[in-house]
């Protein structure tokens, strides 16, 4: 009888963003999930200063915040020495071991460097399959402002908004603080343009509350979206597929706070997941519809959540933006309403693996050498 070879998968978590933390809880499920009889895993851990790491029982390590039974860890953007290696310390320099080669790569890194197409650019020049966006659509998920603009620019309604950016904030805020005033009535929201789980975003009522926001919101990026704020249901769909994207059945989020900020998603269990969403049959399929065409608008690949407000007063629906690196417990929304949908976690799990697969074999079709 054959023996089937184990596929190679590392798991990279952590990371240099605000969304260190949550990046860790998703990879402890996803960790849970990946079969051992079907796959060879390797751990790989970015601390919050950037340092990579490896070794035994490296989410373990990170969870407690000790990591002296680690080892650096190297990957190096040369298709001809794929895999991850461990940097030993020795008498006169660093001695590089390799670990094992990769067949494909899950980033689970939320957030700046991780959602951004920062590690995945690094990953295409490794040659790698990986799972999710490429370069363009997770750079554009990510950045809500440019997002905007191409929602725009292809028919999907968005919510008015503004960008400034932190030096304007820095050598005009009273020009920037009536700005914001002047485009929309309170209450309005601010975020920094690349971030998510809700992390520096404030609900605005007043001066006050903008200022409080503005200067939150920069502490994370450089550039700051202000956003009109709309009385709404925040409904949420998933999204897989690569060239032929399905959508799940939608949910809605009924946050313990004034919205569903990152204590309500993470840390407040009164906030309440309602799946199937409560909507009309006509505003499902019009959710569904819009989410893939906004996930093949930017060329997401993969997976992504897509976030959409929906008016209480008017009924009008409002993608608020995509996700291309969502929350993964087991508990997030994201793997909620695909097991809502018939595909359970550990199989979700699988069908992302065969989908990186897919989009690595599509990639190298491509021609890199210009022959007459």
């Amino acid at each position: 009888m054959a023996v089937i070879e184990k596929l190679k998968i590392g798991v990279i978590f952590g990371g240099r963003s605000g969304e260190h933390e949550v990046s860790l809880m998703s990879a402890r499920s996803i960790l849970a999930a990946l079969n051992p009889e079907k796959y060879t895993i390797t751990q790989i851990g970015i601390t919050h200063e950037g340092a990579w790491l490896v070794g035994d029982g490296v989410l373990e390590a990170f969870e407690k915040n000790t990591w002296k039974s680690l080892y650096s860890g190297a990957m190096f953007p040369d298709p001809t020495r794929r895999g991850i290696y461990m940097v030993q310390s020795r008498d006169k320099g660093e001695l590089l071991e390799f670990i094992s080669d990769l067949d494909v790569i899950f980033p689970v890194l939320h957030g700046t460097f991780g959602e951004d197409g920062t590690i995945q650019g690094f990953l295409e020049l490794l040659s790698v399959a990986y799972v999710g966006a490429g370069v363009l659509g997770s750079a554009l998920g990510m950045d809500k402002a440019v997002f905007k603009d191409v929602m725009r620019a292809v028919g999907v309604p968005v919510v008015e908004s503004i960008t400034v950016n932190r030096r304007e904030i820095q050598e005009n805020l009273d020009g920037v603080l009536s700005h914001g005033e002047s485009f929309a009535p309170y209450p309005l929201f601010v975020k920094p343009v690349n971030l998510g789980s809700s992390v520096g975003i404030t609900k605005c009522h007043n001066r006050s509350d903008l200022l409080e926001g503005i200067m939150d919101a920069a502490r994370y990026d450089r550039r700051i979206l202000i956003e009109r704020g709309v009385e709404a249901r925040e409904i949420e769909v998933s999204v897989l597929g690569n060239d032929d994207p399905k959508a799940s059945i939608p949910g809605e989020i009924i946050p313990a706070d004034e919205f569903y900020s990152y204590e309500a998603k993470y840390y407040n269990d009164r906030s309440q997941l309602l799946i199937p969403a409560p909507i009309s049959d006509e505003t499902v399929k019009k959710i569904q519809s819009i989410a893939i065409k906004a996930y093949m608008a930017v060329d997401c690949a993969g997976m992504a959540r897509a976030d959409f407000l929906l008016d209480k007063v008017t009924n009008e629906v409002y993608l608020n933006e995509i996700n291309t690196i969502p929350g993964f417990t087991r508990i997030s929304m994201y793997p909620k309403l695909w097991d809502a949908s018939g595909l359970s976690y550990p199989e979700l799990v699988d069908r992302l693996v065969e989908l990186a697969l897919e989009r690595k074999r599509e990639r190298d079709q491509n021609e890199y050498r210009y022959s007459r």
